[in-house]
């Protein structure tokens, strides 16, 4: 199966999080978002808007906005790690 990967470009990315091409340059500068020569991926357009939400409606900071994420997606991993577990051991019931 062909699996395409959608690049976006800063112009583009920075449009679809409703932010300016500086701040979005300010933010990769921070180092809360991650650059990548050959664009952004969907899933950092998601990881920048859930970013910007926990700053509007909390009133967080950028930098602690993304420590949350880290930790919250650090989580998830562990979660679905454990799902992967259980789900292995009821097979083997």
């Amino acid at each position: 199966m062909l699996r395409v990967e959608v690049r976006l470009s800063a112009d583009h990315l920075a449009e679809a999080a409703g932010i300016s091409a500086a701040r979005l340059a300010r933010l990769v500068q921070l180092g809360v978002v991650e650059s990548d020569e050959g664009g952004y991926s969907v899933a950092t357009l998601a990881r920048l808007r859930r970013l910007l939400r926990l700053r509007r409606d909390l009133g967080m900071r950028v930098v602690d906005a993304s420590i949350v994420l880290n930790l919250v997606t650090r989580i998830e991993r562990l979660e679905l790690d454990l799902a992967r577990l259980r789900a292995g051991r009821r097979s083997t019931d």
